[in-house]
């Protein structure tokens, strides 16, 4: 494939490839542009934008809806362009608002270069789909959501993957949230999200429900939460799962590390770590050999010109 073939693939084709490999797709957790440069320096073949952590390092506030459509989009664009030849799944929450604000959210998502995202079926004052006190809007309510979706892609000509995600398990019980899962895909979903799996025998009727219908299942491993049965992508392999997201991967070393560097700071404590990067290793990994490259092809172009004008 050439140069500029490669260019002109979508995002959302690009995730429908990886998705079509049957392999289960392991996506880390990723919320700003340093925890994004990290992940694809590491070589996953895919992140994902959680909410969660964007709330938190955009705004400094904990995961109950408090971002905006803007704010989610903005950090997207950003995350998503940094490689575009890395998928991107985002965070859509509850579409931040009515019909209108969800197909508005999907024609940004798809501007903003995102491959893929997730849509929920909380109230819009929604919280962290593994809190207690969730509530979640009638099934029509949620239909009308993933519809709005599925418009705007048509309307963009799109193919970016539409993620139906429904938090009706902690609320509902199962059988309604897989009725809901179905439903969804019915009108046009491509991949199931069912939130806050914790045991075997849900997962495995999760997964079950959707085997060999041509829709994706999603697990989502949150770890050190109760509500997350715990698997590794081998396992979640084994089960047919097609996406794993991971999506406090990040932020939960980000927590405990700079926890302690700013606690021994302020106990006069700091002192020589071997395992402490150097500047230049973190300007590295954010682009300063590619930045530097750049440099280097202008001034030789610019030096070439000068020659060529005496």
């Amino acid at each position: 494939m050439s140069h500029q073939q490669e260019q002109s693939i979508s995002p959302g084709r690009r995730l429908r490839q990886l998705l079509a490999t049957g392999k289960t797709l392991v996506c880390p957790g990723v919320y700003d542009g340093f925890s994004a440069r990290m992940a694809l320096a590491a070589g996953f073949d895919c992140l994902y934008m959680t909410g969660a952590g964007v709330s938190m390092s955009r705004i400094g506030m904990a995961d109950l809806g408090l971002t905006t459509q803007t704010e989610m989009v903005d950090t997207a664009s950003m995350i998503a362009n940094i490689d575009p030849k890395i998928p991107l799944i985002a965070d859509a929450d509850t579409g931040y608002g009515t019909v209108a604000n969800v197909f508005r959210t999907v024609e940004r998502y798809i501007t903003a270069g995102v491959a893929g995202f997730h849509l929920e079926d909380q109230v819009v004052t929604k919280k962290c789909g593994h809190l207690k006190g969730k509530e979640c809007v009638s099934l029509s309510e949620y239909l009308t959501r993933i519809k709005a979706a599925v418009e705007a892609r048509k309307t963009r000509g799109s193919d970016i993957v539409i993620i139906a995600r429904t938090d009706t398990l902690a609320t509902h019980g199962l059988d309604e949230a897989l009725r809901r899962l179905r439903a969804a895909a019915e009108v046009g979903a491509d991949v199931v999200f069912l939130e806050a799996v914790s045991t075997k025998e849900q997962l495995q009727r999760y997964c079950d429900a959707f085997r060999g219908t041509g829709i994706v299942t999603l697990h989502n491993m949150v770890q050190g939460s109760a509500q997350a049965y715990e698997l590794t992508p081998k396992e979640a392999e084994q089960y047919g799962i097609g996406i794993m997201l991971y999506p406090a991967i990040c932020l939960l070393p980000a927590y405990v590390g700079i926890t302690k560097a700013l606690r021994d700071l302020k106990s006069g404590l700091i002192e020589k770590d071997s395992e402490t990067a150097s500047p230049a290793q973190i300007f590295r990994v954010c682009g300063m050999n590619e930045i530097q490259e750049v440099d280097r092809k202008v001034d030789d172009w610019v030096q070439k010109f000068e020659t060529d004008k005496t």
